[in-house]
């Protein structure tokens, strides 16, 4: 068995498990319906998938080379996580008599919105550059390599999101009540606020 490739699998899996943009928007479309969570999972695996792309490529390294463009790609990706923030806060205005339900509308918003959440963070194509390259063995083909690395974190996100959905859809009997329902939107919606300012505020600096 491949020793670097065990270790990279469990890398991989904590950076995937994470809590962050990523599990907050599936945890809130997963409170919707199954299909919307699931859908949202996929999503992100698809950005994730761009990302991975892009590392192995080698084009990730012109954000790092240009900042202006790092620093643009941010406060777009900063934005839009705010943006779905105040959007679930601002639904706790309207009165909630009853438990969440499923709108019978497409997957494409929820599947749009976790690849847009995860395709505008800038920093993750940046941390795969930096990362694969770790656990090619010296004199081995980089390309084949960096390939199955990619593969990895994509399954890997295509279990641990989905899975994420299915569970708070299975809690959803208490997590869809009016009052769990409340609580449940205020946190995810704070959370998102909170992390789409961070990336906002960031200082520039930091991106270069």
């Amino acid at each position: 068995m491949d020793a670097q490739l065990i270790t990279f699998t469990g890398v991989a899996a904590g950076m995937i498990a994470m809590p962050g943009a990523d599990f907050t928007v599936v945890v809130r479309n997963a409170l919707v319906s199954r299909r919307a969570g699931v859908a949202c999972a996929l999503g992100i695996a698809a950005g994730l998938l761009v990302h991975t792309a892009l590392a192995v490529a080698g084009v990730a390294a012109v954000l790092t080379a240009v900042p202006a463009l790092f620093h643009a790609l941010r406060l777009l990706g900063g934005a839009y996580v705010l943006y779905l923030g105040v959007r679930t806060l601002w639904s706790l205005r309207r009165p909630r008599t009853g438990a969440v339900q499923d709108d019978g509308g497409s997957a494409a918003r929820p599947l749009r919105q976790g690849f847009v959440t995860n395709a505008l963070n800038p920093k993750a194509p940046i941390t795969f550059l930096s990362l694969l390259p770790q656990f090619v063995p010296a004199g081995s083909p980089a390309v084949p390599r960096t390939l199955l690395l990619a593969l990895i974190v994509v399954v890997l996100a295509l279990v641990w999101f989905p899975v994420v959905a299915l569970l708070v859809d299975r809690l959803g009997r208490w997590l869809r009540g009016p009052r769990a329902g409340r609580v449940v939107e205020g946190v995810t919606g704070t959370a998102l606020t909170v992390l789409g300012a961070a990336l906002l505020l960031e200082p520039t600096a930091g991106a270069a």
